[in-house]
């Protein structure tokens, strides 16, 4: 039962998460609503024409979403402050957080109803504002109370014991320059924001064009003027307060985990935002305005959590300097941040990519295309392999493969890990929206959950058949290659995916005979640990034929002449008689070569349709 005593802290962060994400769809989309104009769709409120089904039409379905994301918080944060209440009266911050809530999100329906059915017909640009403050505020507060609970859980789960009452959670402290700056940060953001809303929704980006337009404006005291000027100035500073918080995270919060992922994911996401801005300016597609203001939000929520784990850790100036004092005269860092990608595997991700690319167009792409879409992708896959390498840190230190690597063997913290990690997968997201397309992009954003979630935290530990499903990852490159050169996917498209698809298991199967005893010692439940060596010796061999029958088969859907059939001929042949050892002849020595020779396969079969393609 959702009330159950025993249940009540796990329901309070399920609550509150659900909270922020309903808030977080409401001010997106009313900032949508508010830059477009579609809020007079609907002219009366809440419902739409007096109906509450979808309405047809962009402008009228934008504003029925705000619209039932307000109906949806509403009750939602209330049940979070019922729980609260009832749970967490004795945690000032939380209870208190929840209230305020309440109230800030009850304000904010009435000014906002009051504006949808023209209550004030004046001043809107600041009423706007003010709209999207209490807004803001609201988030924030949620977010402030479920940072809490979810930091308390932490603790309390690494050390066994749940915290004193006295101590963390009734109480921020901010003592540390690292602490001070981050309020000075959320500060200047939050006035970014909303003085952002009124230079939007007034005139006053007419009466300041540009800076030699803005001075004369200002001495004749148009006020607008001021507001705008005020914003224009506001944003390099705040991009400056954002960098010294990035590298002060750096040097002195790397044991600290919550506070530099957050730091990192708030600075990434600031100047993504200020990216796709510049897109708009240049009369980019529509999309990027709902994506502009979504990620500007984020900025916000993250900022918020990145506040609440600094003042929850309470640090002093003494701890700060003392752990960057540790961090000093480092060596091999950037190597160790290159082993954290995985590069080999990378690499040939990379290889599948750019054939996508050939494939598609079916010829060679532009220069800057190109370089676009492998950064994209190197960063897409490369961060996943950080976040894979942070979720795996204690099963790495147990096998003898991976115990070298840069977080088990202690050379990065798993903070740096992990922050690493997401640097790299939201900025790859990004790059391929601002300079390739937004379906490129969104494929991009697949493979990294697909990776990091279904596979890496859900099926790796879970089930025998993690690489079968979890293959899926690896074979969107193509995908996104494809899309990238081409703007679209069709049939012949998902035939690479499927290649890649049916390529992974033997290759990765292959690998796990070699070292099914690390798998073994880390409780991961690959096929030869499970099943046996020789099922697992079997079943490559059978996933063999069916990948080589396949890659066979791929012309009668227009992928491939007789160049492509002869090469996957004798590639394939060359592939099945290496299975063919692994099944019959059995060793780690055979099994080894049929994963060195898999992995060269891949390659060579995209480089032979390439060829193909483009002769």
């Amino acid at each position: 039962m959702l009330f159950n005593p025993a249940n009540y802290r796990r329901n309070f962060r399920n609550i509150a998460l659900a909270a922020a994400i309903i808030l977080y769809v409401l001010i997106v989309t009313g900032g949508i609503v508010r830059v477009t104009g579609s809020g007079g769709a609907c002219p009366d409120w809440p419902t739409c024409f007096g109906q509450w089904t979808p309405p047809t039409g962009q402008s009228a379905s934008i504003d029925y979403l705000h619209r039932l994301a307000t109906l949806l918080a509403v009750p939602v944060v209330l049940a979070g402050l019922v729980v609260a209440w009832r749970w967490y009266r004795n945690r000032v911050w939380i209870f208190r957080s929840m209230l305020v809530a309440t109230g800030l999100l009850a304000a904010q329906v009435a000014l906002g109803g009051a504006i949808a059915t023209g209550g004030f017909p004046v001043a809107r640009s600041w009423l706007d504002a003010l709209h999207l403050g209490l807004s803001l505020l609201a988030l924030g507060s949620v977010l402030l109370a479920a940072a809490i609970a979810f930091y308390l859980t932490r603790i309390e789960e690494e050390t066994g014991n749940r915290v004193n009452e006295a101590r963390p959670g009734n109480r921020l402290v901010f003592r540390s320059p690292f602490a001070r700056l981050s309020l000075l940060t959320l500060g200047a953001l939050i006035f970014l924001l909303i003085s952002g809303a009124v230079v939007a929704g007034s005139e006053s980006t007419i009466a300041c064009p540009g800076w030699q337009v803005c001075i004369p404006a200002i001495t004749k005291g148009n006020f607008g003027a001021w507001v705008n000027l005020a914003h224009r100035l506001m944003v390099p500073i705040t991009g400056l307060l954002m960098a010294a918080l990035f590298f002060k995270a750096w040097r002195t919060q790397r044991t600290q985990t919550p506070i530099l992922v957050s730091t990192t994911a708030a600075v990434v996401l600031f100047f993504a935002q200020a990216l796709l801005g510049a897109k708009l300016v240049a009369g980019f597609p529509a999309y990027l305005l709902a994506l502009h203001a979504a990620t500007a939000v984020a900025v916000w929520a993250a900022l918020v959590v990145q506040l609440t784990t600094v003042g929850m850790a309470a640090r002093t100036g003494e701890d700060e300097a003392a752990e960057a004092a540790q961090g000093k005269g480092r060596k091999g860092l950037a190597k160790d941040f290159l082993a954290l990608t995985k590069p080999i595997v990378v690499v040939l991700l990379l290889v599948t990519t750019y054939a996508g690319m050939v494939i598609g167009a079916r010829a060679w792409p532009s220069f800057w295309l190109t370089f676009w879409t492998l950064l994209g992708g190197f960063m897409a896959a490369g961060g996943s392999g950080a976040i894979n390498q942070y979720i795996d840190r204690f099963d790495d230190f147990k096998m003898q493969r991976t115990q070298k690597r840069p977080i088990p063997s202690g050379r990065l913290t798993a903070g740096e890990g992990l922050a690493f990690g997401v640097l790299m997968a939201l900025g790859s997201f990004y790059v391929m929206v601002a300079f390739v397309n937004l379906l490129a992009a969104l494929l991009t954003l697949a493979g990294i959950i697909y990776y990091v979630l279904l596979y890496s935290i859900f099926l790796k530990k879970t089930t025998v058949q993690n690489i079968v499903i979890g293959g899926g990852a690896g074979a969107i490159p193509p995908l996104v290659g494809w899309a990238a050169a081409t703007g679209s996917l069709n049939i012949p498209s998902l035939f690479l995916f499927a290649l890649v698809f049916l390529w992974t298991p033997p290759h990765f199967w292959a690998l796990a005979l070699v070292r099914r005893r690390d798998y073994a010692r880390a409780g991961v439940p690959m096929l030869p640990v499970v099943r046996g060596e020789k099922e697992t010796r079997w079943q490559i061999f059978l996933y063999t034929v069916e990948l080589v029958a396949l890659t066979l088969f791929l012309p009668v859907f227009g992928l491939g002449g007789s160049i492509y059939v002869v090469g996957a001929g004798l590639l394939g042949g060359w592939l099945l008689l290496a299975a063919w050892k692994v099944w019959k002849q059995g060793g780690n020595k055979v099994a080894w070569k049929m994963y060195r020779y898999s992995s060269m396969y891949l390659a060579f079969i995209f480089l032979v349709l390439m060829i193909d393609r483009l002769l």
